[in-house]
């Protein structure tokens, strides 16, 4: 008996662009050798140029939005969605935020088109400046900051940091958005020296939310020295406006050093926010790779990229995976198109999501924190996340789709559980998948060192990932 599965697997086609050969390496394993090329380099590249690009969800948004307008999607509000495809443009790009939505739709939708989407998070754990942010104590001044999601707090200590965001300014006909970014060395959080510590190493760092984290960036208090500008009157500087014109920001400190390819054989990334721009990169790639090649305007499919914000605090807000965002839009694409609301439902229920979420590696000091039969290696291919408590939202029929995807991009395929006793975190998957009512499988390319301040991936798994996608996209 052959049961047919909600999630149409994908149909054969070319391997996407980022699929082939490698330069640098000597002796690589199997699974990396089949990416090692000069191809997966440039697609490492690539991923470190967007990164780069791209301190604050903002930033991404807006690096992501525009990489689509330059294959032809045009970019609209998300309330204008239905104008814009009932206008005969089957490519649209909204951004709300940190969030955004991407689609190549079939001008008129019929009883056959479902949705293919690929979901993934701008957002990553960081430290973020308070409305009352300027401080004093032993002779600095500081900044005021709450801390961002679930960061490896050590790792934000004896880092150069500069500042970004956007900030919203008093306009004549209401408040103005305005994204900025400041890379330059302002900020400092000095650690404790030793001496002052003389335990640390045998006990471990311990710190304070609130009193170890401040960062400082100017003296005070000192005869000759000019008055210590505000946060405000910096920010005005930054932007062209005058403090007093400033009414709000969504402010972040955001580590300075580059993004760079490292190791013996330069294969592996190592840079901020991989987790999870790594995904997001990766996602718009394969679309815009799809949109290229004029397959998806010949498809029965609405192909789908949506980027949330907010991932790292549990994604209640409106442009969150937990808000209305997606269906929204969704529902207005749909209807734009000549569906129905049955229809529409339908779509859902026969269509299939990608949840695309970094994955952890294993890590070769910490051997005793991974399932030791499911290991998961760096440069060993994409990562398919499996939890019986449904943290992931992968199920055997949206498992299935991923597998095929990799089978037919030439993609070596991990699969990844959690050791029992320890807890499983959590990714869009299962949030959308119940939201939509759509099957859901959730994926990742591995890293180390996830939620730190520098994360580790590997070069032909940047590659290996978009391919992989491209084909779970056509």
């Amino acid at each position: 008996m052959v049961l047919a599965p909600r999630c149409r697997a994908p149909p054969g086609g070319a391997v996407g662009a980022a699929a082939v050969s490698l330069r640098r390496v000597t002796e690589a394993p199997a699974a990396f050798a089949a990416f090692a090329t000069e191809a997966a380099s440039n697609a490492a590249r690539r991923l470190i140029e967007f990164i780069d690009a791209s301190p604050s969800p903002y930033h991404a948004a807006e690096q992501a939005a525009a990489a689509l307008e330059g294959v032809g999607f045009r970019l609209g509000d998300p309330a204008s969605v239905a104008i814009a495809a009932g206008g005969g443009d089957a490519r649209g790009v909204a951004v709300t935020g940190g969030s955004v939505v991407a689609w190549l739709a079939p001008r008129r939708v019929g009883p056959q088109t479902t949705f293919r989407i690929i979901g993934a998070h701008t957002d990553s754990p960081n430290l973020r400046i308070k409305p009352n942010p300027d401080g004093r104590r032993a002779g600095l001044a500081q900044l005021g900051v709450e801390v961002y999601g679930g960061p490896l707090l050590n790792s934000w200590l004896d880092r150069d940091l500069g500042l970004c965001g956007r900030v919203a300014l008093r306009g004549e006909h209401g408040p103005q958005l305005r994204l900025f970014r400041l890379d330059e060395p302002l900020l400092r959080i000095p650690q404790l020296a030793i001496h002052l510590d003389r335990e640390i190493n045998e006990k471990g760092l311990l710190l304070n939310k609130q009193q170890h984290l401040a960062p400082f960036w100017a003296t005070t208090d000192v005869a000759g020295l000019p008055e210590t500008p505000g946060f405000a009157a910096v920010l005005g500087e930054a932007v062209g406006a005058d403090a007093a014109d400033i009414l709000a920001w969504d402010a972040m400190v955001h580590p300075l050093e580059p993004s760079r390819i490292v190791g013996l054989r330069r294969e592996f990334v190592s840079a901020p926010r991989i987790d999870n721009q790594l995904s997001c990169h990766a996602a718009v790639s394969a679309l815009a790779t799809l949109a290229s090649s004029g397959d998806g305007a010949a498809s029965d499919t609405v192909t789908v990229v949506v980027l949330f914000d907010h991932e790292e605090v549990g994604s209640t807000s409106d442009r969150g995976a937990a808000g209305g965002f997606l269906a929204s839009v969704l529902e207005r694409i749909w209807l734009a198109a000549g569906g129905e609301r049955g229809g529409f439902l339908r779509a859902l229920a026969e269509g299939c999501c990608l949840s695309a979420d970094c994955a952890h590696a294993t890590n070769p000091n910490y051997v005793d924190r991974h399932e030791p039969d499911h290991r998961i290696a760096l440069n060993g291919g994409p990562v398919l996340k499996v939890n019986a408590n449904v943290r992931y939202a992968t199920d055997a029929v949206s498992a299935a789709v991923w597998v095929e995807a990799c089978r037919r991009a030439g993609v070596p395929l991990q699969r990844f559980v959690n050791r029992t006793d320890l807890a499983c975190g959590s990714t869009i998957g299962p949030l959308t998948a119940s939201a939509l009512g759509i099957p859901t499988v959730d994926v990742g390319a591995p890293q180390l060192a996830m939620h730190s301040a520098r994360e580790l991936c590997g070069v032909a798994d940047v590659a290996a990932l978009e391919a992989a996608m491209t084909e779970f996209l056509r």
